[in-house]
């Protein structure tokens, strides 16, 4: 199935030290999801609409500081997605088991390096294979520009995402579509400690009518996701493992960090689940 393309809740970043490795665990929970359509071809078969939501998703990330303007990162990606094939409505509305869903691989490029306030720009270029045989690949790429003054930083990250390979429709097309989809997070530096954002997340599934419909899609149309909300993050940083009674950092815990992020992000339109919770943590050594 080729549904609008929804990636992680995750805004990417423009830093990057050499020889730095950090851990990433990105999950989301969704929470009233729209009810599924369905309806019965010329045959009895049951067909229903392709649209990309699931119940759960977890990605475990590691990220490769490589010099001060480029970083690469590998992950994988488990999901808990509407089943395929479904033979009767109600079957429909179920979802499958937990299971292995993709294996990604991107580059961070640096291009703008900021020093304090001010712009910074780069770009990103992501690979993301299906773990299942003969599923879409998708090559996702775009900018990203940050903007910071003071507490406030501003990280935009529009992408499009253009889809390979996939089954082919009755006219014998893949669909190899192109969708558009943006990150966007407005931070607030409150404390050394905890960071307050907005942040929304959204994909425009087939723009410009690209690729080549399937069946469900010619039956249904495309569907474009919307999400906005809160996140909080609590960073843990250097001095966590150092005793109460004492500054003075402890050697080996120096330039070390870890960062909890829980927020709500609220459905848009009638396409989108209600209620998405992301909890994501973060680890740098």
């Amino acid at each position: 199935m080729a549904g609008p393309a929804v990636g992680q809740f995750e805004v990417k970043t423009l830093n990057s030290e050499p020889g730095e490795i950090e851990f990433q665990s990105q999950n989301a929970y969704a929470f009233g999801n729209p009810r599924r359509k369905v309806v019965r071809d010329a045959s009895g078969e049951l067909e229903a609409d392709d649209n990309s939501l699931s119940r759960q998703r977890n990605a475990l990330e590691l990220e490769f500081g490589l010099t001060p303007f480029l970083k690469t990162r590998i992950g994988v990606e488990y999901e808990k997605e509407r089943r395929e094939d479904p033979e009767t409505p109600r079957h429909a509305e179920g979802y499958e088991n937990l299971k292995l869903d993709e294996y990604a691989a991107e580059v961070i490029w640096i291009m703008i390096p900021r020093r304090g306030d001010g712009f910074s720009l780069g770009a990103v270029v992501e690979y993301e294979q299906s773990a299942e045989s003969g599923s879409s690949r998708t090559i996702n790429a775009g900018p990203i520009l940050e903007y910071a003054s003071g507490p406030w930083h501003l990280s935009l990250n529009p992408t499009l995402i253009k889809f390979l390979g996939g089954e082919r429709n009755d006219a014998g097309e893949k669909d190899e579509k192109i969708d558009f989809g943006y990150a966007t997070q407005l931070k607030y530096h409150w404390s050394d400690s905890v960071e307050l954002a907005l942040e929304a997340y959204g994909t425009v599934d087939r723009i410009g009518g690209s690729g080549g419909p399937s069946e469900e899609a010619a039956l249904f149309g495309d569907f474009d996701q919307h999400r906005i909300g809160p996140v909080v993050y609590w960073s843990l940083g250097p001095d966590f493992c150092a005793t109460r009674d004492t500054t003075e950092k402890r050697n080996d815990d120096e330039g070390s960090e870890v960062v909890l992020g829980i927020g709500a992000l609220f459905g848009l339109n009638s396409t989108t689940p209600d209620t998405t919770l992301k909890v994501s943590l973060e680890a740098t050594f």
